[in-house]
């Protein structure tokens, strides 16, 4: 899918999705969304107001008493449907997360797939809500327990993912029977419509998915209204830690997902080549806009030098241009004024004392001069004071720390705030083994760049990474959008024995 880029196109609006349609909603306030290759505004949104946010809750909360009640088996129908639905419409949700977010489109066609592996498991919802039922627990009484939805949940989710970070929760949480209010990021919100379009055309009832564009009063509307049960969160620490303190303020239970420092440890036995490419790939890939993009590469003793000349030679050669472009290695960073944000970090490196090996900050990409374009950058000698090593950068910018062996990469790691994703590469198993076992990081890859699990397992870091008890997706998914309740059981015999005063015990 080579295209060029489109330039012609007008301005068009986007609005909420709520009760099974669009909604142009009551806010007199918008937003502008731009095509980050061209740098032009081709949509403008609304954002929610306190009545918008009410109307799409309560649409919701009207819904979720009937779905609630919708066998486990036909809430995992419209599931099998929906998966065959985006399968069909993979290439058209891909084009449009390219058009909102800048990555390049076989990036977006896998953002979507990794999506789709979320509704596979959710497809077989009826086996994971089974309880535990434990016969003759006393005598003449049984007991069992149960997993029910919670009511109205809400996802609020980041602009790097458009469709993938809020299949990590819309499978899950409907087929366990909540409604769900999606606020998608304002800066690329029109995957969220096609999903909702999908969803209903899977037969999902009217009003148990609804999507709220809009900012933080949005946020904060969800966080505040007392019909709102949990709210899953994906985005920044500091956002993460408000999301957290607020909802769990109001009562609601939250999982927050925060930024992220991720290493790469290069060891003097890995195949260097290999550990070049995962580098490039997991530290370029999407313009560095990933939680689990590598920012930070560790190499220790001997093999630094050869990694760095490496790592140099193929960041020069990155092809960055528009994401239909089927040659595009790397595509824009999502806003100017997130680029502005990247370079003003690359500055700030060069500032504080590291070396700068590769400059992207004069990349010109041909025909596509008014885009939000950074060429790969990478620093070597940085040290764990500075702020290009300390915060999350989100561009595509990484660092070089050189560290004499395996024991102060251990601790150059488990000393950082963040605990997202980790990964080693080395041929040594005893040293593999080692660091999955020492590393205080949610996620390790061993010989495996990016970490992320499959949708049978569950996303989540540590420290400052996550906020909550629940990792994301897969069985703490499950856990999540549900709650237990235990029942325990005895039908009358006919023998009255009086009231009994003392803590039942079973005989």
């Amino acid at each position: 899918m080579n295209k060029p880029l489109d330039l012609a196109s007008g301005i068009k609006d986007i609005p909420h999705w709520i009760g099974g349609a669009e909604a142009p909603g009551t806010s007199t306030r918008s937003s502008e969304v731009f095509n980050p290759a061209a740098g032009r505004v081709t949509g403008r949104v609304p954002l929610a107001n306190e009545a918008d946010v009410d109307a799409a809750v309560r649409s919701g909360l009207a819904a979720f008493p009937a779905w609630a009640a919708t066998p486990p088996l036909k809430r995992a129908r419209v599931m099998f449907k929906f998966k065959e639905l985006l399968e069909t419409h993979q290439d058209q949700l891909a084009a449009i997360i390219t058009a909102e977010h800048g990555k390049v489109f076989s990036d977006a066609k896998g953002e979507v797939t990794r999506g789709l592996e979320v509704v596979e498991f959710a497809c077989g919802i009826p086996q994971l809500l089974k309880g535990e039922y434990t016969e003759q627990i006393g005598t003449g009484i049984d007991s069992w327990s149960v997993r029910q939805p919670l009511g109205v949940c809400a996802g609020i989710t980041p602009f790097n993912f458009p469709a993938m970070v809020p299949l990590w929760m819309i499978p899950i949480a409907l087929a366990s029977g909540n409604s769900f209010v999606l606020k998608p990021s304002e800066r690329d919100p029109s995957a969220s419509l096609l999903l909702a379009r999908l969803l209903k055309e899977a037969g999902l009832p009217d009003g148990v998915f609804n999507v709220l564009q809009g900012d933080k009063a949005a946020v904060d509307g969800l966080l505040t209204h007392p019909s709102v049960s949990a709210v899953s969160f994906v985005g920044s620490t500091p956002i993460a830690k408000y999301i957290y303190e607020t909802g769990a303020k109001h009562g609601k239970r939250v999982q927050a997902l925060g930024g992220a420092k991720n290493h790469l440890v290069v060891m003097p036995d890995a195949d260097l080549d290999q550990a070049v490419d995962a580098l490039i790939g997991a530290a370029y890939g999407s313009a560095g806009e990933r939680c689990m993009a590598i920012s930070v590469g560790v190499a220790v003793g001997s093999v630094a030098d050869a990694l760095v000349a490496k790592v140099a030679e193929r960041a020069k050669s990155l092809k960055v241009t528009q994401g239909m472009d089927d040659t595009a290695e790397m595509g824009p960073l999502v806003t100017r004024a997130h680029l502005d944000k990247v370079k003003g970090y690359v500055g700030k490196g060069v500032d504080e004392g590291a070396k700068l090996v590769v400059d992207g900050r004069g990349l010109r990409v041909p025909g596509c001069e008014d885009g939000f374009f950074l060429g790969g950058c990478l620093f070597d000698d940085v040290q764990p004071g500075m702020t290009i090593y300390r915060e999350e950068i989100f561009g595509p910018v990484l660092g070089i720390v050189r560290v004499p062996d395996f024991d102060a990469a251990v601790k150059l790691i488990n000393d950082h705030e963040y605990g997202n994703g980790v990964s080693i590469y080395t041929r040594d198993g005893d040293a593999a083994r080692e660091f999955a076992m020492r590393v205080q990081i949610g996620m390790v890859g061993i010989n495996v760049p990016i970490p992320v699990p499959m949708a049978f397992h569950s996303f989540g870091g540590w420290k400052n990474s996550l906020f909550g008890d629940h990792h994301m997706y897969g069985p703490e998914g499950v856990r999540f959008f549900t709650r237990m309740k235990t029942v325990t059981s005895r039908w009358p015999t006919g023998i009255r024995s009086g009231a009994e005063f003392v803590m039942p015990t079973m005989k």
